[in-house]
């Protein structure tokens, strides 16, 4: 059985090993165990802050830190960081371009049990709108480390969106990640899988399956959606004539519109977008969930078929 971390956890370990750097500010809103920024905290006490259940106050600070040359971590759950605290992350970090970076955790419908209100599915259309705003959504523990450490060595507005879910470590702990540059995990002639975050893993399982029944399925991890790597899906579109993107987003705005942008623009092929159908999620245990809202390997497998008919 293959290693799992949550890419919550591997956020928080990376926050405590880059901590050495004393310009690193970490900003918590009363969710540090959640969150795991409490690794940092237990090591950098003096550079970690609990702003309390006060997420729009706490973009304020770290928008205020920031402007003073700090590198700052505000991190909560992602549908207050990217929902409740919107306005001051567009006014306040966003608009004057500062170098906060928004560790956003329990992102997606895998939040599970805490129903919709908690499931976010719609931060990385909101996110991505924000001019300037680098987005990134790493697929496992490996990923997270590499794009959190670049993340803290860029300057400007970041936002990461993490994971509650433990997800199998799927990377080498050696390869090579860069912010904005997707990665082509498995080559395939037939069709793309453009997958982000947790759904590569599924994504990875659907190629393999499609293998056996002589279809040669490429697979794409984007995980950084803002500035998306429009090279590496155009050459996709023209190689293999089919794309299939895979979230645990809503279709509307996130990897699928993004990719969809691109590819209209400079190679139309057939597209299918696997992802939440434009609705909220419903309270239930994340395997349950995935099943029901068709994040599953076997779905993308379905979608797969259904779109070689249309090449």
């Amino acid at each position: 059985m293959s290693e799992k971390m949550a890419t919550r956890v591997a956020y928080g370990k990376t926050l405590a090993e880059i901590g050495q750097d004393e310009n690193i500010v970490v900003l918590d809103a009363d969710l540090s165990k959640s969150t795991r920024t409490d690794f940092f905290k237990d090591k950098y006490p003096e550079r970690h802050f609990n702003i309390g259940i006060a997420e729009g106050n706490m973009m304020a600070v770290a928008a205020g830190l920031a402007s003073c040359g700090k590198t700052v971590f505000a991190s909560t759950f992602a549908v207050f960081a990217a929902g409740r605290a919107y306005d001051s992350v567009r006014n306040s970090i966003g608009y004057p371009h500062l170098n906060v970076k928004i560790g956003a955790t329990h992102a997606g419908i895998t939040v599970g049990e805490d129903g919709a209100s908690h499931q976010m599915l719609e931060d990385i259309a909101l996110m991505r709108a924000i001019p300037g705003m680098t987005v990134i959504s790493p697929s496992d523990a490996v990923s997270t480390t590499a794009l959190v450490k670049q993340a803290a060595q860029m300057n400007g507005p970041v936002y990461l969106r993490l994971g509650r879910l433990d997800v199998p470590v799927i990377y080498p702990t050696d390869t090579q990640f860069q912010i904005g540059k997707g990665v082509q995990v498995k080559d395939g002639k037939d069709i793309t899988l453009i997958a982000t975050g947790m759904m590569l893993d599924p994504a990875l399982k659907a190629a393999e399956n499609l293998e056996k029944e002589g279809v040669s399925a490429r697979v794409i991890d984007i995980h950084t959606i803002k500035p998306i790597d429009a090279d590496i899906i155009i050459k996709a579109a023209k190689e293999t004539g089919a794309i299939v993107t895979c979230e645990e987003h809503n279709i509307l705005g996130g990897l699928g519109s993004a990719v969809a942008e691109v590819v209209v623009k400079n190679c139309p092929v057939p597209m299918e977008l696997v992802g939440v159908k434009d609705t909220f999620g419903k309270s239930g245990k994340p395997a349950d969930l995935l099943v029901k809202y068709g994040l599953t390997a076997e779905n993308i497998m379905e979608k797969s078929k259904e779109l070689l008919k249309k090449k």
